[in-house]
């Protein structure tokens, strides 16, 4: 009985989980950033394209 009253005491796996929560919200907002700066840079390479081609 003393068993299943530390088990249900203990903190270790929760403490677990939200490292685990921690790390994939900044996972999700890395990827977010990245996303967003990956975007910018393929329109501007675009616009820098376009205005070669243009005064070729």
């Amino acid at each position: 009985m003393d068993m299943i009253k530390n088990l249900y005491r203990s903190e270790n796996g929760a403490t677990a989980v939200e490292y685990g929560l921690i790390a994939a919200l900044i996972a999700i907002a890395a990827i977010t950033a990245i996303n967003g700066v990956a975007n910018s840079t393929i329109d501007m390479w675009d616009d820098v394209a376009e205005k070669v081609s243009t005064n070729s």
